[in-house]
């Protein structure tokens, strides 16, 4: 979780991101990269063996590939949705109070006791078309409270999304994630939706990136400014290697 690449900068530095205690937020619409960000981030997520994985995919394709890595793997079930997160809420406060009787600040991560990571593929999906309203606002009263706490308790959010709107990422939500990472957007506010408010006009608007080169995005690090980038990218090929190699490292059996 110390050091995972991302792609390259514009400068040509390689992005190299720590992901222990730090969540991230992605934006974008259709084809800015969003989805081969996501797929970089799991394929060494996945190589962790240390490192448990939870996948939300309302679409089921794409995170598919990665369901036999996925200790938890929710569909377009709004009811398992709820029960997923409602069992990460408890095991966050268990982690909380041997955290609390041990005096310790952040929880250290073992074999036994490793660092969770939560992928939610397309947040507007759980947030505003499955389920009922009232279903709706828990499962984003849920996810806020496990951005919010979960970073110390080991337990790490990758939520993304191609609606980038107040109502889908509330600037209560956004500004919890260390990282936040946006491609092409169709208008100025989403890209602040996702960046924060005040930095399309300092000049960081990804309307403006190019939609012929999926994967040109702005990142926000913790603590910094936006910085141009461009994601690595896998194919399909390549991401299928990698989660059978995974799924066999951590000894589960593949699909024929």
């Amino acid at each position: 979780m110390d050091d995972f690449y991302l792609g390259k900068y514009a400068t040509g530095e390689a992005v190299r991101l720590c992901f222990a205690y730090k969540n991230l937020l992605a934006g974008g619409e259709p084809g800015s990269g969003k989805s081969g960000l996501e797929q970089t981030i799991l394929a060494q997520a996945a190589l962790c063996v240390d490192t448990k994985l939870i996948g939300f995919d309302g679409k089921l394709v794409e995170l598919m590939q990665w369901a036999d890595v996925f200790d938890v793997f929710v569909g377009p079930d709004m009811r398992k949705a709820l029960a997923t997160l409602l069992w990460v809420q408890r095991l966050m406060d268990a982690r909380y109070a041997k955290m609390s009787a041990l005096k310790l600040r952040k929880h250290v991560a073992t074999a036994a006791d490793p660092f969770w990571v939560i992928s939610v593929d397309e947040l507007a999906y759980f947030t505003s078309v499955a389920g009922n309203k009232v279903e709706q606002e828990l499962f984003s009263a849920l996810l806020r409270d496990i951005v919010a706490r979960g970073r110390a308790a080991g337990i790490i959010v990758l939520a993304m999304t191609q609606r980038a709107s107040w109502d889908i990422v509330p600037t209560a939500l956004r500004d919890l994630f260390a990282y936040r990472w946006v491609g092409r957007c169709s208008t100025p506010g989403s890209s602040d939706v996702a960046l924060g408010a005040g930095w399309v006009d300092q000049g960081y608007n990804a309307m403006n990136l190019d939609p012929a080169k999926p994967g040109d995005s702005f990142l926000l690090a913790e603590g910094g400014v936006p910085r141009r980038m461009r994601v690595a990218w896998m194919s399909d090929a390549e991401v299928a290697q990698v989660a059978a190699f995974a799924a066999q490292l951590r000894g589960r059996k593949t699909a024929v």
